[in-house]
């Protein structure tokens, strides 16, 4: 029942597409079976074939017309003539998501950390899990596939903890993320009339508003899951209230960068090479990562530079050492952990202006004309002129505000645990009460215009 319904599921959006994963799950499939029953170069072989054919489909879907005109464009400066059209092609929907997943199975095998799945409804399944079939989480084969063995039977509190998870995650796509892109997309979608901070202000309500975005898809995923009887890996935890841009890729898209981390910088080395290899596989990680995101170079800009973050930090730990001692700000450990926190949220917030910026020249114009205009920042005259027009009324600019403060202090609350064991053990009439005003919110302040999650492009 849950394949079929997985299948449904996924030929909501393009019926005929379900065939490239009908494709791939029978080659992995099998290749996991060939992988355990082989020996030597066999092995490898076997997985070769099985990556091939995963990241073939990838290549041709998501970056054929992406390396397609880069080819291009070199040809016209060096006057050939390059005779590849485009391509029409529409990207099958989570296609990145899946794929790797596919692919942690048949690595898990090789390595002898899985045994090869011969039930093949079960494999199936173990892809096409609807829940977090197109957005993740990133599952492994350890934590799932058993779990389709095992009898889940109705527990109250399991199915209503999934149900209070999915409602948060709602109220964090509808009534924040979706409100926040209004004006996010106004900005970006055409930035070259904006400067100032009229440009910080969608820079940081974009960081807001994937994060909620994204951490509201996963937080549906794992409740639904949960309320089946599956449990999935988490996937955020409070990436804002990090100290390092190291840190937060610890608690950022957390089923990614630890499938970048096991599959792909462990296999060149990791740490375990020379210092100049290690910061090497450090930046090639996170170049990739962006490429994965999408195909555009403002993505892969936007990985190699968090890539540079870390190198970086790397090269001026010793300095950054000597700053702290000499100013002695560690007397003030709350007010050291929030410079901390406040620069890692900048350079996080940097970043996303790669990843939101539609070209490089858009990213061109927001970081020459971002900071123009700031003395007059204490204007209050200037400081509505910048905000005032962005497709928010005044109200909706006000809600939108309280929302991110809200999300803010409920994560703050997090750091002693996890608000839903807390409020078991609260009256019913407190509990009752926060429950039904997170579902008036979503009714009254939600954005119920059509939209999309971002990372189902993806």
């Amino acid at each position: 029942m849950l394949l079929v319904a997985s299948c449904v599921f996924y030929m909501a959006f393009i019926p005929v597409y379900v065939l490239i994963l009908a494709v791939t799950i029978v080659i992995d499939y099998f290749a996991g079976i060939f992988i355990e029953n082989s020996a030597g170069r066999a092995r490898s072989f076997f997985l070769i074939a099985s990556v091939i054919a995963n990241v073939g489909f990838l290549g041709f879907f998501k970056y054929f017309n992406f390396f397609n005109a880069n080819f291009d464009r070199l040809a016209q400066l060096i006057h050939w003539n390059y005779p590849i059209q485009s391509l029409a092609i529409i990207l099958p929907i989570g296609l990145s998501f899946h794929t790797f997943q596919a692919m942690s199975y048949t690595i898990e095998v090789f390595r002898g950390r899985q045994k090869a799945e011969r039930h093949f409804g079960i494999y199936a399944l173990y892809v096409m899990f609807y829940p977090q079939l197109v957005a993740g989480p990133i599952e492994r084969p350890q934590n799932l596939l058993h779990q389709f063995y095992e009898k889940h039977s109705f527990e109250y509190g399991r199915v209503s903890d999934g149900l209070k998870l999915m409602v948060w995650g709602m109220f964090k796509k509808v009534v924040i993320a979706d409100r926040l892109a209004i004006l996010v997309n106004t900005v970006y979608n055409d930035p070259t009339p904006y400067s100032g901070l009229t440009l910080i202000v969608a820079t940081i309500f974009f960081a807001f508003q994937i994060y909620c975005d994204f951490s509201g898809y996963s937080d549906i995923a794992i409740g639904a899951a949960q309320v089946m009887g599956f449990k999935l890996m988490d996937n955020f935890n409070r990436p804002y209230f990090s100290k390092s841009i190291s840190e937060f890729w610890k608690r950022w898209h957390i089923s990614l960068s630890t499938w970048f981390k096991d599959y792909l910088y462990i296999s060149m080395g990791g740490n375990r090479v020379p210092k100049w290899r290690w910061q090497f596989n450090l930046f090639f990680t996170f170049a990739v990562s962006g490429l994965w995101h999408g195909a555009n170079w403002t993505y892969i800009i936007w990985g190699a530079l968090n890539g540079f973050y870390l190198i970086f930090s790397l090269w001026t730990e010793k300095i950054r050492e000597k700053a702290v001692k000499l100013s002695n700000i560690r007397r003030f450990p709350r007010i050291y952990k929030y410079i901390q926190v406040l620069v890692t949220f900048s350079l996080t917030c940097f970043a996303w202006v790669f990843f939101r910026a539609r070209s490089m020249h858009d990213v061109r114009h927001i970081l020459t004309h971002a900071f123009s205009g700031l003395s007059q920042v204490f204007d209050i005259r200037y400081i509505v002129s910048s905000v005032s027009g962005l497709g928010l009324s005044s109200y909706e600019f006000a809600v939108a505000l309280a929302s991110i403060a809200l999300l803010l202090f409920v994560h703050s609350i997090q750091r002693h645990g996890s608000i839903r064991h807390m409020l078991a053990g609260k009256p019913a009439w407190i509990r009752w009460t926060l429950y039904y005003s997170l579902l008036y919110g979503i009714l009254f302040f939600g954005v119920f215009e059509k939209a999309q999650f971002i990372y189902f492009q993806f």
